[in-house]
């Protein structure tokens, strides 16, 4: 019996599928194809991505300026987070993505304590918050495509992504698209997936059958039955409502990062595309009726300069959780059919990209060496999904906001991973380090951890140690001015290079 991996078939469409797709079709010389539904309608709410997007699209064969000019591209370089630790006007912090300066080879954090306390912690030691107020594009219109002279990631709108990402993989790729409803799933005598049947007629074949149904999970979830572990207990949100904004002028300035605003039961996502700005309140129906999520939403476009008829929000809910495993038998889920917690910080499609990649490099030959990858697999997602959570409940366990139970209830101990409170205490003595998170693909190095412990206020206690080195602290954020000061006047805004590219592109590496 011939059991070789030939043909993989890819169940759903959108950001997550069609990213599986072209990963797994530009590294193998498989077969791929991908069955997508016409009846379900792409979610499009995830418009923020992280550093590692410009990785998967170059190991794709995309060309990023032709990525900007079809999916409404722009930089993003970070986040910032407002209201979330007082909610004072003024209570304002980032988290780049470039690491700090000197970053491992001093304690900076007990540093800027000791002798600059009045200064953010991450205007200190990063250059990348002070392009982000200045709204400086992360490179020079010279620098080739994929390059940057700062990190950074993108924002996009998700409807056009998908588009060309299946334009990319049917046309470059080779990848088959096959248009219909999964109707039913037969098995195999061993009770692995066999075939997909066709509601418009037809059977799709496979050997490997990635889930990328969104939140019905509908082979790994429907089919095998494997559970959902809900979080709500730990992260509240369960439901945002989501809304285009235009801008008030053409030429208005495009935003270098995703602003985050807390409100009384949840938190506001702003993000800047080239013709318009994606703005959603994500927030817990536990807490807060839709009306009053949506009077805050309205409130906040207004302040923000938008207009006030904008049209009624899109309403999303959703079961914050992942799946008790991620690969079973011959199905594995990427995506929303693998779980989904709330949008803060960007992590959904950066798991996509990670499940994508780690299947793409340990893709079995044969079935008999599945299994052994698969435990392999959901090990791996496991802890990293468990780091998540401990990563976004930080946000909320760190805020001093008492305005309503939403925020008082987060700091409960009953709410906090006895992980997370773990690491609380180790942090009392000494900054996050390599140590805490020692894998080589973390999904939130210890530098991450950093910019928000210390943006919100964290303390360190305890007497300097001989390896805090001071003076290489003072070294790096005199370093970090003088990159500040050398980058501020060269490199162009946000618009200006976004109008350049569309016009002229970008250098090909």
């Amino acid at each position: 019996m011939n059991d070789t991996i030939e043909h993989i078939v890819v169940v759903g469409g959108g950001s997550a599928g069609w990213l599986t797709a072209g990963v797994l079709a530009a590294e193998h010389p498989l077969r791929v194809t991908l069955v997508e539904s016409p009846a379900v309608p792409t979610i499009g709410v995830g418009e923020g991505t992280w550093p590692s997007m410009r990785d998967t699209l170059h190991r794709i064969g995309v060309s990023e300026s032709d990525f900007f000019r079809e999916c409404d591209a722009a930089f993003k370089q970070g986040s910032r987070f407002d209201r979330w630790v007082s909610g004072a006007d003024d209570d304002i912090y980032f988290h780049p993505f470039v690491l700090p300066q000197g970053y491992g080879d001093a304690n900076l954090a007990g540093a800027w304590q000791r002798a600059h306390p009045q200064v953010p912690f991450a205007d200190l030691v990063s250059y990348q918050p002070h392009l982000c107020v200045q709204g400086r594009a992360p490179k020079q219109a010279s620098t080739p495509e994929f390059a940057g002279v700062a990190n950074y990631g993108y924002h996009l709108d998700a409807g056009k992504f998908g588009v060309f990402l299946r334009d990319h993989c049917v046309n470059k790729l080779g990848v088959r698209h096959v248009v219909g409803h999964v109707d039913a799933i037969r098995s195999k005598d061993n009770g692995d997936v066999a075939a997909l049947a066709l509601r418009e007629g037809g059977i799709v074949e496979g050997d490997l059958f990635v889930d990328c149904s969104g939140m019905q999970s509908l082979l790994l979830g429907q089919h095998y039955g494997v559970a959902l572990l809900h979080q709500r207990h730990v992260l509240f949100n369960d439901s945002a409502l989501a809304v285009q904004v235009p801008y008030a002028r053409e030429d208005s300035p495009i935003a270098a990062q995703t602003t985050s605003t807390a409100q009384p039961n949840g938190w506001i996502w702003d993000i800047g595309l080239p013709g318009r700005r994606g703005i959603g309140h994500v927030y817990s129906s536990a807490h807060s009726s839709d009306e009053d999520a949506e009077r805050h939403l309205r409130a906040y476009i207004a302040a923000s300069g938008g207009p006030a008829d904008i049209p009624s929000p899109r309403k999303l809910g959703f079961e914050p959780g992942y799946r008790e495993r991620f690969w079973h038998r011959n199905v594995v889920a990427i995506g929303l059919s693998a779980g989904f917690i709330e949008p803060l910080e960007a992590s959904a499609l950066a798991l996509v990209e990670l499940s994508a990649g780690w299947l793409a490099d340990d893709m079995p030959v044969t079935r008999a060496r599945m299994d052994t990858v698969a435990a392999r697999f959901n090990e791996a997602f496991t802890y990293r999904w468990e780091r998540i959570i401990d990563f976004l409940k930080l946000h909320y366990v760190l805020s001093k906001r008492s305005d309503t139970r939403y925020w008082t209830e987060h700091r409960e101990a009953a709410s906090i991973p006895e992980r997370l409170q773990d690491l609380l205490q180790l942090w009392r003595a000494r900054p996050p380090s390599r140590r805490d998170f020692s894998r080589i693909e973390e999904v939130f190095p210890a530098a991450s951890w950093q910019y928000i412990l210390y943006g919100m206020g964290f303390r360190l206690e305890g007497a300097p140690r001989a390896s805090d080195r001071p003076d290489l602290a003072d070294d790096a954020f005199r370093e970090a001015a003088r990159l500040t000061a050398r980058m501020l006047p060269a490199l162009p805004s946000n618009r200006e290079l976004l109008d350049h590219i569309r016009r002229h592109g970008l250098p090909r590496i």
